[in-house]
């Protein structure tokens, strides 16, 4: 049975590249027309986990202010594409 409360073990884990990787395989997984409910919540869960970490590191993280504004620039205009938004030069 389910449980929500299910502690996900996502230790293996530990940079933001990892994370963002293992979320997209998540996200294919899930849109696989054959995966059970069951696996999609378990999976749901993990995703989650990821996210919070994912949020952890991004928090601990000291970005220069020219990062700074490159993400805040990259999360105004494209929020729904967020696994492209690495800072870039400066595109005129």
């Amino acid at each position: 049975m389910h449980s929500m409360a299910k502690k996900v073990d996502i230790s293996e884990y530990c940079t933001f590249s990892q994370i963002t990787d293992r979320l997209d395989s998540i996200v294919a997984a899930v849109r696989d027309k054959d995966i059970s409910l069951e696996r999609s919540l378990d999976l749901f869960d993990e995703a989650i986990a990821l996210g919070s970490k994912a949020v952890d590191l991004v928090d601990a993280t000291d970005f220069s202010p020219e990062e700074e504004a490159q993400l805040a620039a990259g999360a105004e205009t494209a929020p729904e594409r967020q696994e492209e938004a690495v800072p870039e030069e400066s595109a005129e």
